[in-house]
Parts: C-alpha cells; sequence; structure tokens
C-alpha cells in the first residue's frame, strides 16, 4: 500500500510565496480602504461644518468650495469603505470598484492638496498601494 504524503491536497493548485504574499496584501488593502474611507468621511465633515478649519494656500493654481469638497469626501469615502468591507468578504466585483474608487480618491486628494498638504500626500501614497495590491497577481482560486 502506498502512501501520499506529498503535501497538496487533490483538488487544490499549490500556493506560491509570491501569490499568498500578494493575497495578504490585499487584506492590508481592504483594511487601509475602510480606515481611509472613514477618515475621509471625517475630513469631509469637517470642511462642511467650519470652513476656517482649514487654511488654503494662496495663489495655488486651483481653488474649490470646501463645502461641496466635503460633500465629495463623504460619498467618495462611504463608497470606499463599503468596497473594503466588500472586499474583506471575499466579493470578485469589490477589487475593481476598489481600483477605481482607489484612482479617484488619488485624483480627489491631489485636489485637496492647497488645504491639508501633507494629509492628501499620504492618502495618495495609500491609495497607490492599495492600487497596486489589488492588481497583484494571483491564482485563480484566491479572491
Amino acid at each position: 500500500m502506498t502512501s501520499h504524503i506529498s503535501g497538496t491536497g487533490r483538488g487544490h493548485a499549490p500556493r506560491t510565496t509570491r501569490t499568498e504574499f500578494a493575497a495578504g496584501w490585499t487584506v492590508v488593502a481592504a483594511v487601509l480602504m475602510i480606515f481611509g474611507g472613514i477618515m475621509a468621511i471625517f475630513e469631509g465633515v469637517a470642511a462642511i461644518a467650519k470652513d476656517a478649519v482649514f487654511i488654503a494656500t494662496p495663489n495655488y493654481t486651483f481653488q474649490f468650495n470646501l463645502t461641496s469638497w466635503g460633500f465629495i469626501h463623504i460619498v467618495l469615502g462611504a463608497l470606499v469603505a463599503v468596497a473594503g468591507f466588500a472586499l474583506l468578504s471575499g466579493m470578485l466585483w469589490a477589487r475593481v470598484v476598489g481600483v477605481v474608487l482607489a484612482g479617484l480618491s488619488m485624483l480627489a486628494n491631489f485636489m485637496w492638496l492647497p488645504y491639508a498638504p501633507v494629509w492628501a500626500i499620504v492618502l495618495i501614497a495609500v491609495d497607490a498601494f492599495i492600487i497596486w495590491a489589488l492588481c497583484a497577481p494571483r491564482t485563480d482560486a484566491q479572491v
């Protein structure tokens, strides 16, 4: 009688270290999406509640009304947080939506640079990481 102690079960593709690494970063991206979405909601509420909280850089190429940007941040933040929760639950569509929303968030934070430059640059970098983590190659069995 022979024994099959190869470590791989039938019907399961062997997982490589690279795809496990990418799948682990997908979870980190989902958590960052949830956190970033909630923070964008708070940022939007602060912009709507008091325009005097933010100091705009003088002579900047583009300037917008803070109240409208507040509503944009609230809506975008809610969508990003919902996509992050869906990504944690394993929904495949959440990866595509997450990439699109992270791209929109990068654009919104670029336009937010005159009001909170350091925070906007940090969020642009986080959104770039989220896009990488969601687009990293993985096997078909992984979400």
